[in-house]
């Protein structure tokens, strides 16, 4: 009886997750292993949501956005019951790993699974680039490449009016998305969770010192976890006199084709965590370190403390003149 191996998406979608499963499955069938693709996550282990994938099942799906295998969050499967009966049932499906492919709640779920008695391996696939142990994670650049798209075309009509346009990108935890975007859509400021604020400091006295110089329209990038962008904009507007508006891009950054830097990334990830369970090793994370694929245990993976790129950040200061 042939081996078998199953894969899942789950928590927020991104884009490239399909590009991972793709890479999953025909990986997998070329080590022969039978792929189970499992339905809406952890659900899918728990409600029998699961089909065999086979290599036209991947087919085209590399350059779609979202995640063919769905994907939900699981109130049952956050108890020791609710794991230990998705291990049942892997166990009674034959299936001898799982690929999860998701963020730090997602890999929570692998360990346990992990403990047991399933070999998993997780993928970082989110937007928000906040897994601390990966410098990389799937569909955060074309999430950055979406909202660089959409702060473009706002600064155009901001510029058509004198205006000044605070964009709200997504990013609770982790600025990386503002920080990036703001540095390539030349913000006037940038906001994020990491790096504390003073509004007249950091945004007013910018707006006004771009002002001295010739400038009359602006950008203000605030990240999501930093927020109040309606309040940000109104105090703006009353310090300066400039009309400025507010705009929250919101989930249309977790949507769209991938970047090839996403495909590329999230096929290299797949292969590796089929790799991984062929030699029967579970319990581990795949990683992106100087730009090379690597992999961690699980729990040493979610003990990380991730780091913001201070420097970077100098860096758009120094250019928001």
């Amino acid at each position: 009886m042939s081996k078998s191996i199953a894969v899942l998406t789950s928590g927020g979608d991104a884009p490239g997750m399909n590009a991972a499963v793709r890479a999953v499955v025909r990986a997998g069938i070329y080590k022969g292993f039978k792929v189970i693709g499992v339905y809406r996550g952890y659900n899918g282990l728990l409600n029998n949501d699961v089909k065999e994938l086979k290599l036209r099942s991947v087919s085209d799906i590399i350059n779609r956005g979202g995640t063919i295998l769905y994907t939900a969050r699981s109130e049952e499967y956050n108890s020791p019951e609710g794991v230990q009966k998705a291990a049942d049932f892997c166990r009674e499906l034959g299936v001898d790993g799982v690929v999860v492919i998701g963020g730090d709640g997602s890999f929570r779920g692998a360990r346990d699974l992990s403990n047991a008695g399933i070999p998993c391996v997780g993928i970082p696939g989110t937007i928000d680039n906040d897994i601390a142990c990966s410098e990389y994670t799937v569909g955060f650049d074309t999430a950055m490449n979406t909202a660089m798209e959409m702060v473009d075309k706002i600064r155009d009509t901001a510029q058509s009016h004198d205006r000044c346009s605070v964009v709200e990108v997504m990013g609770r935890r982790c600025g990386d998305i503002a920080l990036q975007t703001g540095i390539a859509c030349g913000a006037t400021a940038i906001l994020v969770p990491e790096i504390e604020h003073d509004i007249e400091r950091d945004v007013i006295s910018k707006i006004y010192e771009q002002k001295s110089t010739g400038k009359k329209h602006f950008i203000v990038v605030v990240a999501e976890g930093v927020g109040g962008v309606d309040d940000i904009a109104k105090y703006i507007e009353k310090r300066t006199g400039i009309e400025t508006r507010a705009t929250i891009l919101g989930h249309v950054q977790r949507g769209g084709s991938p970047t090839l830097r996403d495909r590329l990334n999230a096929t290299a990830m797949g292969v590796r965590a089929v790799d991984l369970l062929e030699k029967g090793i579970g319990n581990r994370v795949i990683a992106l370190k100087e730009s090379k694929v690597v992999d961690y245990d699980i729990t040493e993976a979610l003990n990380m403390k991730r780091t913001f790129n201070k420097e970077l950040f100098d860096i758009a200061m120094e250019v928001s003149i």
